[in-house]
C-alpha cells in the first residue's frame, strides 16, 4: 500500500488552506471595517437636528457604567460601550451627581463638559436623609414629607410585586427573587441605604425616587462584592444579618462582637432571640419587650424560629454591614445593653449572662 499522497490530493489540500486563509483575512477585514464604522457612527450625535431637552438623572455615587447606561436609555448617546471607552481614553473624571437637561444633538465632549458642572446638594429642590436603622415604613414617611406623595402611595409602590420584579432585573447584583418570598413583609426592606438624597425638580416621581435610592445602594454594595464572594454570602443574607446588628447596636456597642454572637448561636443551632425582630413582627416601637410579645407567631420572631428572619428588618449602615461580613472571633453566645448607659456586655454562658442581667438591668429597675 502506497502511503505517499497523490499529487492531486496535495494540490487540493493546498487550495483548501489558501481559501481558508483568504476567508479568515476577509472576515477579519470585514469585522475591522464594520467596527470602525460602528465606532465612528457612535461618536457622532444621535440626531444633530434634535435640540429638545431631555432630563437625565445621575444619582449620588454613580460610576461611569451607571452614567453611560442612563445616557443611552434617554437616547442622548448611541452606545454606552463606546462612550465608556471614550471617557477612559480621554481620562475624563470629576462627573457629578445631579439632574441634567441634555439633548440628542450633543457630541461626547459637550455631554462630558455638562456632566462635570454638577448641581450641588445645596441647590436641590427636594432633599431627604434616610437615617441608619430606620425601617421602610418610617422611610416612606420621610420621603412623603419632602415629595408631597402620601406615605401610603410610597409604601404601596415599594411593595408592588410587579414593580419589584422590574427592579430585580435592573439591579441583579443586590436584588434576588428571595425578596418575593411570601414570608417577607416588605420586599425592599433593608435595601434603602441610609444617606442624603437630592433631586433637582419640584416633584420627582415615586419610581424615580425609589430607583435613585436603590442605585445608591447598588453602588455601596459593589465595594463588598469581593468579600461577599469570599465568605459565600448573598446580599439578602448579609443585609438581614446587618439589620439585626444595626437594631441591637448602641452608640457604645461593638458591632463585630454582636455579629459574633449571632453567628455563634446559628452555628450552635440556638435561636437568635433578638428583641428587635419581635417588635418588627408586632409593628411596634417600644423600650421593653414583654413575655407575651415573645409569643407572637411570625417568621420574623427569632425567639420561636431558629436562624435569620426571612429578610432585613431595617436599613443597616456601612459599620453594621462590615461587622456582618467580618465578625469578631469569640465564644460569646449572649449580650445585653446596660440600663441607662447602653454599654454592651458579652457572656459565654447563660449563668454569666444572668449575672450580668441581674447587675446591669434588674438591679437598675
Amino acid at each position: 500500500m502506497n502511503l505517499l499522497e497523490k499529487p492531486n490530493d496535495t494540490n487540493t489540500i493546498r487550495k483548501i488552506v489558501i481559501f481558508v486563509c483568504i476567508g479568515f483575512v476577509l472576515l477579519v477585514l470585514i469585522c475591522a471595517i464594520s467596527g470602525y464604522f460602528y465606532v465612528k457612527s457612535a461618536l457622532k450625535p444621535v440626531d444633530p437636528n434634535d435640540h429638545r431637552l431631555r432630563t437625565v438623572n445621575i444619582p449620588i455615587g454613580s460610576n461611569i457604567n451607571t452614567i453611560a447606561r442612563a445616557l443611552e436609555e434617554k437616547h442622548i448617546i448611541k452606545s454606552q460601550s463606546v462612550f465608556k471607552y471614550y471617557v477612559k481614553f480621554k481620562k475624563e473624571t470629576g462627573f457629578q451627581a445631579g439632574e441634567y437637561e441634555l439633548n440628542p444633538s450633543m457630541n461626547f465632549d459637550q455631554i462630558i463638559k455638562s456632566l462635570k458642572t454638577g448641581k450641588v446638594v445645596d441647590n436641590a429642590v427636594v432633599k431627604f436623609t434616610i437615617p441608619e436603622g430606620w425601617q421602610l415604613v418610617q422611610i416612606a414617611s420621610i420621603i412623603s414629607k419632602e415629595t408631597g406623595y402620601s406615605s401610603a402611595q410610597i409604601e404601596n409602590r415599594l411593595d408592588d410585586r410587579t414593580f419589584v420584579k422590574i427592579l430585580i432585573k435592573k439591579y441583579p447584583k443586590i436584588l434576588g427573587t428571595e425578596i418575593l418570598n411570601p414570608k417577607v413583609k416588605h420586599p425592599l426592606e433593608g435595601y434603602l441605604f441610609p444617606a442624603t438624597y437630592s433631586f433637582y425638580n419640584k416633584k420627582p416621581s415615586i419610581d424615580t425616587t425609589i430607583e435613585t435610592v436603590l442605585s445608591h445602594t447598588n453602588y455601596v454594595m459593589t465595594k463588598y462584592q469581593t468579600d461577599m464572594k469570599k465568605e459565600k454570602i448573598k446580599p439578602n443574607t448579609l443585609l438581614t444579618m446587618a439589620s439585626l446588628i444595626e437594631e441591637e447596636a448602641t452608640a457604645q456597642a461593638d458591632r463585630h462582637n454582636i455579629a459574633s454572637v449571632f453567628y455563634n448561636r446559628i452555628k450552635a443551632k440556638m435561636p437568635l432571640q433578638t428583641d428587635p425582630t419581635v417588635l418588627y413582627a408586632l409593628n411596634k416601637h417600644k423600650q421593653e419587650v414583654s413575655y407575651q410579645d415573645l409569643k407572637v407567631k411570625s417568621p420574623y420572631n427569632t425567639y420561636i424560629n431558629k436562624g435569620l428572619p426571612p429578610g432585613p428588618i431595617a436599613s443597616p449602615g456601612n459599620a453594621s454591614i462590615e461587622a456582618a461580613l467580618h465578625p469578631a472571633k469569640t465564644d460569646y453566645l449572649y449580650f445585653l445593653a446596660a440600663k441607662g448607659t447602653g454599654k454592651v456586655y458579652f457572656a459565654k454562658t447563660l449563668s454569666e449572662h444572668n449575672a450580668l442581667k441581674q447587675k446591669y438591668i434588674t438591679a437598675k429597675k
